[in-house]
């Protein structure tokens, strides 16, 4: 019934000694009725050896880390849940006050601004419950921090009274780091450095750190990159072990290669991607069958260089995909093989999988069947030579005559394939995105709006077919073990809110509790005309939940599909590369052994759990760090035009004020509610709008303004307007509130609400995004508000 230390490497190998295991020590616990002391353990046990004691005390020890136990000031250990503690992680509030995140769900729990002096954003602690605070909010106390947050922190050092400190730049860690003076690296006052926490906060002193890296001067071009990855722990060097394997690959396709894959190479494939894309991972052909078409999707085999639990698997693992800033990125894979040995690159050999797909004239999926093979583009064709050749352009239509055919093909299986995507009632979204044009110093010239055309959707729709032909094959074979993309319903509660929103426009979505994909599809055509049709596309998308990556089919609400898996980008996505692994294996029973099934591989079902959650979170991570550099720039640009007018539409309506989102460039400001119109101001949260108590004057989402630009602050990412008019869009009906009753505590946010002033709608308080205002100076000997010294710093030179 017992087991030995060298059970669980984490528990202290070096003592083989027989001590109970986890489970017996918890089921002890458990069985008394009040906390448990080590004495009364080791008679429980039976435990006579010094060897045993030493062992089940670190043993105990680990259980508290992981917050199994809790050490109580009797000395004895307790049941968390008995003791009423919950098991959570900390997300600090720029204003002081942060949030305990359960980690088995529920409400956050909100941590007054006194209990966040201990503790940092990020940490693991157990926390208490103890009331309601005036807001409603589940107020709790921390017990004790069970596993402190590691990550090194990215701010800016300054020299204060003779006492270096750092100000970190994620404002949700609200205490600055005292730097000794031998520990600060040479560094100098105001640059960019990264800290280690070397001594944890108390209520009565600061955190103490180390400088371990100095990345620059303040503004210095790219430096909002370098800060995105350093805060959101993104990996950019490559191990030692990797870089030695990368060198022993070949520049070519080696020749063993070939052996037993399918010669595609006579087949004129050809890959469609982005002007500035450098790492291709599909091609493309189809050609008329009988009164349908085939389809061939050949996508690149990492599988074949990138071998499962190898350093250079490591690395890709820990990475989980490609991050792509501005003009740099951050691959998942080391450049010789992004760019090189996996990318299809034109007229050069490369091993791919392929899908091969019989679609009907209707463009139901048919038959599709799986092989590794080895293809030569025969051309390396953009998005924008394909819209134009389309178009009828004579010189490009010239100019790639031999692929022309395959490119007028796929444009009429396309046509079919829309018309299916429709019938099926698949939720369509024209999103505007942006993109930033730099000059030679890197200095943003100007944003412009980036359009999609016919030649995006063809590959969209070839790589769709593609993804549910996959999600298929592992359905019928669950024993090969992959990944699923899946896209559950709205939940009921943004489900509510969403409909609110629509009642105040006067629309309604059908369906009740239960809505489907073809209700908000019928939505969205409701809306094709209308000139705040754009805000009403931004608040359906923020009523769905995210897709994920799980083991377990769920389904894809939004694409309107059974079954979908993400095959077409290994290069760029770790889920891929799983899946591509998991169709080798399958092929490799159903064939038998093959040079081409090289990196065939089965997960079992626990490890595709971790994977899953593992490939989410780091796609969670790369939203969330470019998200950050976007802002960055986006204020950077504006702090150029300060005093400008500009036109947008609110985008968002707070208690604290309007966000503004200025046309065609994505960009986000705050009107403050103390630079509107002097009214006292009511919030209406599920209507989305401000009413003056005294004017009636309403401003709600979508409504169309004119602002001037006040000021931005480039630290903080936010933006002032002030607003000059508002009116709503022509034709737009809304629904006529009654005039709120007068209540003494509303109307102008005071200082206690200033808000948020970044350049984007406010999230909500426990997202981990900046929000709120800084407080002042703070003393250098105690915790609490950051020092306001990191105020104008002035624009990039």
């Amino acid at each position: 019934m017992s087991e030995t230390t060298a059970n669980n490497a984490s528990d202290q190998p070096e003592y083989e000694v027989e001590i109970p295991s986890r489970e017996q020590l918890l089921e002890a616990v458990k069985a008394r009725l009040k906390p448990t002391s080590f004495e009364e353990i080791v008679e429980r046990f039976q435990l006579t050896d010094e060897r045993q004691h030493i062992g089940v005390k670190r043993r105990l020890r680990a259980m508290e880390r992981d917050g199994q136990l809790v050490f109580t000031k009797a000395n004895a250990y307790g049941l968390p849940d008995r003791m009423s503690l919950i098991k959570g992680r900390i997300i600090g509030h720029r204003d002081g006050f942060g949030f305990c995140k359960p980690e088995d769900g529920g409400a956050d729990l909100f941590i007054p601004h006194h209990q966040m002096y201990s503790v940092l954003h990020g940490d693991i602690v157990l926390a208490q419950e103890t009331a309601k605070d005036a807001k409603g909010r589940r107020e709790a106390r921390v017990v004790r921090v069970i596993e402190p947050q590691q990550s090194d922190i990215v701010g800016r050092y300054f020299i204060e009274h003779d006492l270096g400190i750092v100000v970190p730049d994620d404002s949700r860690i609200n205490q600055d780091i005292l730097i000794p003076e031998h520990a600060k690296k040479d560094a100098r006052h105001g640059q960019i450095v990264v800290a280690r926490v070397t001594k944890r906060p108390s209520h009565r002193t600061s955190p103490i750190g180390e400088i371990v890296e100095v990345l620059g001067e303040h503004l210095a071009p790219g430096m909002e990159i370098e800060i995105a990855i350093r805060e959101h722990d993104i990996p950019t060097n490559w191990s030692a072990a990797t870089e030695a394997e990368v060198a022993t690959l070949a520049e070519e396709v080696p020749a063993e290669a070939y052996e037993g894959r399918v010669d595609l190479r006579e087949l004129p494939l050809i890959t469609i991607d982005g002007e500035d894309s450098r790492d291709f991972d599909d091609a493309v052909y189809a050609e008329a069958e009988g009164d349908g078409w085939r389809l061939w999707v050949a996508i690149a085999d990492v599988s074949y260089y990138v071998k499962p639990n190898t350093a250079l698997d490591k690395d890709a693992l820990e990475r989980g995909n490609s991050v792509y800033f501005p003009n740099f990125v951050v691959p998942m894979l080391p450049e010789k093989l992004s760019n090189g040995l996996c990318s299809l690159n034109p007229h050069v050999d490369r091993l791919c999988m392929v899908a091969e797909m019989s679609l009907s004239k209707s463009g139901k999926l048919g038959e599709a069947k799986f092989y590794p093979a080895v293809m030569n583009s025969k051309a390396r064709m953009t998005y924008t030579k394909v819209a134009a050749i389309l178009a009828g352009d004579p010189k490009l239509r010239q100019d790639y005559e031999p692929v022309l055919g395959n490119i007028e093909t796929l444009h009429s299986l396309y046509k079919v394939l829309k018309k299916a995507r429709r019938a099926r009632a698949a939720i369509e979204f024209e999103t505007l995105e942006t993109r930033f044009i730099f000059n030679a110093q890197r200095k943003i010239e100007r944003i412009e709006p980036v359009r999609r055309n016919v030649a995006h959707t063809i590959i969209e729709e070839c790589m769709i077919m593609a993804n549910v032909a996959t999600a298929r094959l592992i359905e019928s074979n669950p024993e090969a073990g992959a990944l699923f993309r899946i896209h559950e319903a709205p939940s009921s509660e943004r489900l509510k809110s969403f409909r609110t929103f629509l009642a105040e426009l006067g629309l309604v979505m059908t369906g009740g509790d239960e809505p489907s994909p073809r209700d908000y599809s019928n939505v969205l055509e409701q809306i094709a005309d209308r000139p705040d049709a754009e805000l009403i596309q931004t608040m359906l998308l923020r009523s769905m939940q995210q897709a994920v990556y799980s083991p377990d089919n769920a389904g894809h609400f939004g694409l309107a599909l059974e079954q979908y898996a993400h095959f077409t980008s290994p290069i760029r996505r770790y889920a891929d590369l799983v899946l591509h692994r998991a169709i080798k294996a399958l092929l490799k029973k159903q064939q038998g052994s093959s040079p081409a099934l090289t990196g065939a591989w089965m997960y079992p079902d626990e490890q595709l759990d971790q994977l899953g959650e593992h490939c989410s979170m780091t796609e969670r991570r790369a939203d969330d760090a470019t998200r950050q550099v976007d802002e960055w720039l986006k204020c950077e640009y504006m702090q150029d035009h300060v005093g400008s007018e500009f036109s947008g539409v609110i985008s968002s309506v707070t208690s604290f004020g309007l966000f503004i989102r200025l046309d065609d460039m994505q960009i986000d400001g705050l009107v403050h509610i103390s630079h509107l119109d002097n009214d006292y101001y009511h919030y209406d949260n599920e209507r989305h709008l401000l009413i003056g108590e005294n004017s009636r004057k309403v401003y709600r989402l979508g409504d169309k303004v004119r602002v001037r630009v006040r000021s931005v602050d480039l630290d903080e990412r936010k933006i002032d307007l002030t607003l000059l008019s508002s009116e709503s869009p022509a034709g737009v009906t809304r629904r006529v509130e009654p005039m709120p009753p007068r209540r003494f505590d509303s109307g102008r946010a005071d200082k206690k609400d200033k808000g948020s002033r970044k350049s984007g709608p406010k999230p909500s308080a426990n997202s981990g995004t900046k929000s709120g205002t800084k407080s002042g100076a703070k003393s250098s000997a105690k915790p609490g508000p950051k020092s306001a010294s990191k105020k104008g710093r002035g624009k990039r030179k």
